[in-house]
């Protein structure tokens, strides 16, 4: 069985939670429009992990500031190698939930693309395909005008999930770079869901169900996390034409 452990005494603040600790590595969910490194004289989410417990913590992967969930933080330089080529080799399987309004232009499938930076820190998706970055994903309406996607990414790209919804034409709610700019969504709804990966010979599987943010919290987004997606690792993707 996959070892998914909690570890509820650590420490916890408003800009993350301890989901688990191993004695390589400690998994955290991180609260929304919370910084991953520190900028703006403010201390980012590694460095409150690392002065909470007290100990020197290395990045293996990063997620977006407007973006909450799952990342693991190595307890040593040579775990984080570790990490990183099991990252490298796409040996770590990730899974990302999103909310967007509108009519995508498909249900559910791929979006394959090279990105290209764009204005104001945007990417842009190109039709070319020489290093792209390649998404699958599932979507399920929970309200009028309303759909929930979950999101499994191939590549590790900047903004890859929140490029892929948008050219899709569905830019995720609250997402004021890609969407909106006068969204009145309390939130960007993309969230890190689940994390499925073997390290030393142990399969481990962690999963964080969004706790910030109405519509993620709402009765039919939870039922769809509860039954049909609660093991996203297990589901039949659409196959890449």
């Amino acid at each position: 069985m996959p070892n998914s452990v909690s570890d509820p005494a650590s420490p916890t603040n408003a800009s993350y939670q301890i989901v688990s600790q191993h004695d390589d590595f400690v998994v955290i969910d991180k609260a929304p429009e919370v910084h991953f490194h520190s900028q703006d004289g403010h201390a980012g989410v590694v460095a409150q992990v690392e002065r909470d417990l007290n100990c020197k913590l290395y990045s293996v992967h990063r997620l977006d500031t407007p973006t909450s969930g799952l990342i693991i933080l190595a307890k040593s330089s040579a775990v984080a190698a570790k990490f990183t080529e099991l990252f490298s080799q796409h040996l770590v399987q990730k899974y990302y939930l999103a909310i967007a309004e509108g009519k995508p232009k498909k249900k559910q499938g791929w979006v394959i693309g090279d990105m290209a930076k764009s204005r104001r820190s945007m990417y842009k998706l190109l039709r070319s395909q020489e290093n792209p970055a390649i998404t699958q994903f599932f979507s399920q309406s929970i309200a009028e005008g309303l759909r929930l996607y979950l999101l499994k990414p191939h590549s590790g790209k900047t903004h890859q999930l929140r490029v892929a919804l948008a050219s899709i034409g569905v830019p995720i709610a609250g997402d004021k770079l890609y969407g909106k700019a006068d969204s009145q969504h309390q939130r960007c709804y993309l969230h890190a869901y689940t994390l499925v990966f073997e390290y030393l010979g142990q399969q481990y599987q962690f999963q964080s169900l969004p706790q910030i943010g109405s519509l993620f919290t709402d009765i039919a987004c939870m039922q769809q996390l509860q039954t049909e997606w609660a093991s996203p690792d297990e589901l039949v993707w659409p196959k890449r034409k």
